[in-house]
């Protein structure tokens, strides 16, 4: 089975001249789903990881299963005002402006080994925003993952930039 072909690609969303890369498609099949998380997890498989944390939103889908698979607890990194109790938060800028995202203080402890996961790495501003966020607590990032790579856009060079090994399962050409 390859794995891009179970992502629908839908051209000119969100806007003329950007194809998006719907991963629901991938999820809703069974046997794609199962071997994007395995493949996810298998550098980790039998290592220690105290936590996995996914973004919002397809990053919970994910990252809840690659946490289930490594023994780890979830951590979720929300849009600000969605986590109930006592937040850090980081602003950070996007392609058409700037967003805040936020996570319990008390999800990671300090030294706590981490996996950051999402669905999709493109310029990276939100992957590199959650790595601040959790180095901001004291934890060490040991990879982010995601099931593609948009390598046009540079996101993933610059977590590893930041020192943070990435994996990634599919890499699609543009934007």
């Amino acid at each position: 089975m390859n794995l891009a072909d179970t992502i629908r690609s839908i051209p000119d969303y969100p806007k003329p001249g950007i194809v998006f890369r719907d991963i629901t498609t991938l999820l809703g099949n069974a046997r794609a789903f199962r071997r994007a998380v395995d493949e996810l997890v298998q550098p980790w498989a039998g290592g220690k990881i105290d936590k996995v944390a996914g973004i919002e939103a397809r990053g919970f889908i994910l990252g809840g299963a690659v946490a289930h698979q490594l023994s780890a607890g979830f951590v979720p990194i929300r849009k600000k005002g969605k986590l109930p109790h006592e937040t850090v938060s980081i602003v950070y800028s996007l392609e058409y402006g700037v967003d805040e995202m936020e996570m319990h203080r008390d999800a990671i402890l300090p030294g706590e080994r981490v996996i950051l996961v999402d669905d999709l790495i493109a310029t990276g501003g939100t992957a590199v925003a959650a790595v601040t966020l959790i180095r901001s607590l004291g934890a060490v990032v040991e990879a982010a993952c995601f099931i593609v790579d948009l390598p046009d856009l540079g996101g993933a060079d610059r977590l590893r930039g930041m020192e943070v090994p990435v994996r990634t399962l599919i890499e699609f050409e543009g934007h």
